[in-house]
């Protein structure tokens, strides 16, 4: 088939831990969790955010710790994936647990500088968060529908959803809603989006230099998300490195054929490199 990668592993599948964008439970997904099938195995959490053990704080410092959790228990490192805000939580956690990891894949997210910090602070501290984060489009979204097709026409009429691949538009509905007294309503909690909006972290858990673990921030073409200077810190690390693929800030859910076999091709020369087995530059 023509989406399928010529990398396929003569072993056990490597695991992937991918974490979701803030509002898209992982089984949106589900097209590009099939595509890195059988060479790579996904897991992940359904829904960050929702475990009243680590409720949303500032800077995500619990939503760190849920991550932590997950992958401390799985005993062995992972290829960490994660789109918008889960690429920006596998990096914080990256930059205080390493070891949990062989790599990191950021899908359109931007990996904030000091001065970028500064200004998150300060939108923070002055009640203007919701104007520099998606918080304010989310405040009054319509949330319940009477059933799964009115849900559907809603959606496909909005600028974000306009271009998903259709089959990841379909797992949206399936895996985005739930049934409710009045029909379905949207599965993830709107008020939990808005937090993990609002607190966007304005600290970085580390030295980015000092990591050493490979890294790529891969931005859609169509994307203001991921900016020139956030591609300049990302290729200032030992083993950054910036890719560009088609489509806007959604492209895994609009073009997962393509990111799967970037993926693909990624941990593909990283297991292969000395140099980032050693863990230097």
């Amino acid at each position: 088939m023509a989406h399928r990668s010529r990398f396929v592993s003569n072993t056990m599948s490597q695991r992937i831990f991918f974490a979701h964008a803030n509002g898209f439970p992982a089984g949106t997904y589900r097209k590009l969790f099939g595509a890195l099938a059988p060479e790579y195995r996904v897991i992940h959490l359904d829904q960050h955010g929702h475990d009243p053990r680590f409720p949303v704080d500032d800077n995500w410092e619990n939503l760190v710790d849920e991550l932590v959790e997950r992958l401390a228990a799985l005993g062995e490192p992972v290829w960490g994936v994660g789109h918008s805000f889960g690429g920006m939580l596998h990096y914080h956690t990256a930059l205080q647990r390493p070891e949990l990891y062989r790599g990191v894949v950021m899908l359109d997210s931007p990996m904030p500088t000091w001065l970028d910090q500064a200004i998150i602070w300060t939108a923070k501290r002055f009640g203007f968060i919701d104007r520099l984060t998606p918080a304010g489009r989310t405040l009054g979204r319509r949330e319940r529908f009477s059933d799964t097709e009115e849900a559907r026409e809603y959606f496909v009429g909005k600028p974000l959803f306009r271009t998903f691949d259709p089959d990841c538009l379909d797992a949206y509905i399936e895996h985005g809603m739930v049934t409710s007294e009045q029909g379905v309503r949207l599965r993830f909690d709107p008020e939990t989006e808005i937090r993990i909006y609002r607190s966007v972290p304005h600290v970085t858990p580390g030295w980015p230099h000092a990591l050493k673990i490979p890294l790529a921030v891969v931005r859609g073409e169509k994307s203001g998300v991921v900016l020139p200077h956030h591609v300049y810190l990302a290729r200032l690390m030992a083993h950054g490195e910036m890719h560009t693929l088609p489509g806007g800030h959604m492209f895994p859910l609009e073009h997962p054929y393509e990111t799967a076999n970037l993926l693909k091709r990624l941990f593909h020369r990283w297991s292969e490199s000395p140099a980032v087995q050693r863990g230097v530059a």
